[in-house]
């Protein structure tokens, strides 16, 4: 077959050029996210990723592994923002961390931007083992035990889990489920009675 019979929207196989190795590795990621957004974690196939990036599956497994491994990339970049909130509980007084990190995480989940790819996270861990136990993962490394450092007090990662489960519980009612009437409250409502339950688990003796 001659260059002529390949059509301009072929998909590349094999690995692409080294100068290219970033645009296609980038490429993959949001065709990944894209289809576990859309499809799921099932019903989402390395070779649907690959199609959607227009590139051969064997270079997916390439830069990437096993499907549980895309997962866990394009999740990671997905999650990212959420993973500024340790931030928020260092930048201030210890008496308002409740209010700034109850704050910054229902404000991740406000964001239109930030919520669309988080929805598709949950949406795929709680119908998938293999996807909840990558999520989990995420959580316990990046998140969690960054928390529970900066907390000079007994039970420290428990302390950030009870803090965590009471935010998360509140944004799956309220984005995900949007029971009413959470899913219509005003943000500060919700801000004013959430935050002094989460200062309690982080600071109370």
């Amino acid at each position: 077959m001659t260059d002529a019979d390949h059509g301009s929207g072929a998909r590349r196989r094999g690995r692409p050029p080294r100068t290219e190795s970033a645009g296609t590795r980038d490429r993959i990621l949001a065709a990944a996210r894209e289809e576990f957004s859309e499809r799921g974690y099932e019903k989402t196939s390395v070779r649907g990723i690959a199609k959607a990036a227009g590139v051969d599956a064997a270079l997916v497994h390439h830069y990437f592994g096993t499907k549980e491994q895309v997962f866990e990339a394009a999740i990671s970049v997905a999650f990212a923002p959420a993973l500024n909130a340790p931030a928020a509980l260092a930048d201030g007084p210890p008496d308002g961390v409740g209010e700034r990190l109850t704050r910054f995480v229902l404000g991740v989940w406000e964001n239109p931007t930030t919520r669309t790819p988080l929805l598709a996270i949950v949406r795929s861990a709680v119908n998938n083992e293999t996807a909840a136990a990558v999520f989990r993962r995420l959580i316990a490394t990046q998140l969690l035990r960054r928390i529970a450092g900066q907390l000079d007090l007994p039970d420290a990662e428990l302390r950030a889990e009870l803090a965590a489960a009471q935010l998360v519980g509140c944004a799956m009612l309220r984005y995900v489920i949007k029971v009413e009437p959470l899913a219509s409250a005003d943000l500060e409502q919700i801000v004013a009675r959430v935050a002094p339950v989460v200062q309690g688990h982080l600071t109370t003796p």
